[in-house]
């Protein structure tokens, strides 16, 4: 039979191991031990290693000291103007009395997961549908204040509280955005006017100036032809003075008689019957009879004038041409060189002018050059008369 006293021994110590292992407690860092004996609160512990009176003191609660986040899950809210909007919340609260969180509320998440409810439908119902999405952050602020007055007997603080979402109705999420897409489509409608009137101010004003510059394109233009052809009338003029002169003189210095201007006129009847309205030309038989008296009067003529003398004659004044296109050049280029020096003044005025005053663009004006005008003190020589009986033969 086995020894009582072994026995007795190894009970012993089977009691005084499960008596130390119930004794022997380890709170976890962050968190804290309430201690009840004899199922009445007795005293709390703090992290690390603790002894408690075995089968006397029991570890009931442990509490977790660090912030927690609790999510709860949508809820239907009724706003001011009787819209159901549903509502997704968090809530951050942390304990800060451990013996007051495990005694004075049997399940603190749920008590303040429908405190969160009722007063999101207060707070909600005096608001419409617009300050509601508007409005996150006042509501947050009165939930918060509501939900830490009510969780402080509790040892609770509410620390935050957010609105994770707020999702109304299907049909007022789509008039929303209806509404959201017209007022996008408004402003993009305004940008293209503005746009579009910008562009023909610029367009109206690349025209006018364009408008301005061809205008004065074509002054300047017609101004040149007109000196052009001044200037190549005048030479025309003074070639047509010269050649009559040599003709004149040439004539005069060759004493023609009656053949010789019988034959000239010979040479222009075929000159005259050229014309286009020339349909018939007759010959009169008459014609010697005729070309006889020419040359009889033209030959008494030439002897009457007797032979020509070239000091009495006086050829038209040369043009210098040349100069005269010289010194419209010159005046132009100092014309040229006005305009500028002005442009260069009224934009250093304008830039040492008061901020925010914007003046008007200078547009310098374009005065054509006037012809110039032929100085009466030039010299022109005379053409020199042609001696008598140069080129005859």
């Amino acid at each position: 039979m086995p020894d009582p006293f072994l026995i007795l021994v190894i009970l012993i110590a089977v009691v005084a191991v499960v008596a130390l292992g119930l004794s022997v407690r380890v709170v976890q860092q962050m968190q804290v031990g309430i201690v009840q004996r004899m199922g009445k609160f007795h005293r709390t512990i703090e992290p690390g290693l603790h002894l408690i009176m075995p089968f006397i003191d029991r570890v009931r609660y442990t509490m977790d000291m660090r912030e927690a986040v609790v999510p709860f899950p949508p809820q239907g809210v009724i706003t001011e103007d009787n819209l159901m909007v549903g509502i997704d919340s968090v809530i951050y609260y942390q304990i800060v009395d451990p013996v007051r969180a495990a005694y004075e509320a049997q399940n603190y998440i749920q008590a303040i997961e429908q405190l969160t409810m009722t007063t999101l439908r207060n707070i909600i119902g005096g608001m419409d549908l617009e300050q509601t999405l508007t409005s996150r952050e006042e509501i947050n602020q009165k939930l918060r204040a509501v939900l830490d007055e009510a969780t402080g007997k509790w040892g609770i603080k509410v620390n935050r509280v957010e609105l994770r979402s707020i999702e109304p109705p299907a049909t007022i999420r789509d008039a929303m955005e209806k509404g959201a897409r017209a007022e996008r489509e408004k402003r993009a409608q305004i940008l293209l006017a503005e746009g579009q009137r910008q562009s023909q101010i610029l367009s109206a004003s690349g025209d006018r100036e364009s408008s301005i510059l061809r205008a004065q394109g074509e002054r300047e233009s017609a101004v040149l032809r007109a000196q052009a052809d001044r200037q190549a009338s005048m030479l025309r003029a003074e070639g047509e003075a010269q050649a009559i002169t040599t003709v004149f003189h040439a004539i005069h210095a060759a004493e023609p008689d009656q053949g010789l201007l019988a034959y000239q006129y010979l040479q222009m009847l075929p000159k005259l019957a050229e014309g286009g309205a020339n349909k018939v030309w007759i010959i009169p038989s008459e014609l010697n009879d005729a070309l006889k008296g020419l040359g009889g009067n033209l030959g008494e003529m030439a002897r009457s004038f007797g032979a020509a003398d070239p000091s009495k004659f006086d050829a038209p004044q040369k043009v210098d041409v040349f100069a005269e296109i010289e010194r419209a050049k010159r005046a132009e280029e100092e014309q040229s060189q006005a305009s500028v020096q002005q442009a260069i003044a009224e934009a250093a005025r304008m830039e040492k002018g008061a901020a925010g005053v914007v003046a008007a663009p200078v547009t310098p004006a374009v005065t054509a050059a006037p012809p110039a005008q032929i100085a009466p003190d030039t010299q022109i020589a005379p053409a020199e008369p042609q001696a008598a009986g140069e080129g005859d033969g």
